[in-house]
């Protein structure tokens, strides 16, 4: 399964790099993700639990990051186990770009299932790979740049507390 997409991010290439490279980060990021620990450089241990169509298991995997050119691109390549249910493993290339509002990531994914999972049908795992990848990158965007305007709004008119910032903006200050 391959594919590829774009959305703008209002925040610095820095702020996206630095967010693509940190745990903290991407433990927020990543759908169902229960553990992750590592760094850059040496990689990624990760915990995940989904639900494909009647299959839930969890996946235990490791993400490398290759191919850094600081501020520019990097390789995410990951492989996961979850038992009976089979395997997943593939990889992301990331390309930052400065804009006038902030940074335009693009990606373009590629992704690869065994097992039980396998079973389900190209078309559900299709499905499931770009919604768990869009899913990825709007966690992404949402930490970087916290809700957008009108979902601040809205949560204020039903009389609780306006969204904040994304939590990295709001540990760096931006």
């Amino acid at each position: 399964m391959h594919m590829s997409d774009q959305r703008e991010i209002a925040a610095t290439v820095t702020e996206v790099w630095d967010a693509l490279l940190s745990a903290e980060t991407l433990i927020q990021c990543v759908p169902g993700a229960k553990e992750l620990t590592g760094n850059a450089d040496d990689g990624f241990d990760a915990t995940v639990v989904q639900k494909v169509g009647p299959v839930k298991a969890t996946f235990k995997g490791h993400v490398t990051l290759s191919d850094l050119v600081e501020h520019k691109s990097l390789t995410l390549t990951g492989e996961g186990k979850g038992g009976a249910a089979g395997f997943a493993k593939g990889g992301a290339d990331v390309k930052l770009t400065e804009t006038e509002n902030g940074t335009l990531l693009e990606y373009e994914v590629d992704a690869k299932v065994g097992g039980k999972l396998a079973q389900l049908g190209s078309r559900l795992i299709d499905g499931f790979a770009k919604k768990m990848a869009d899913q990825f990158f709007q966690n992404l965007q949402n930490a970087l740049e916290g809700p957008g305007e009108g979902d601040a709004d809205a949560s204020a008119e039903d009389g609780d507390e306006p969204k904040k910032k994304g939590w990295v903006k709001r540990l760096t200050g931006g």
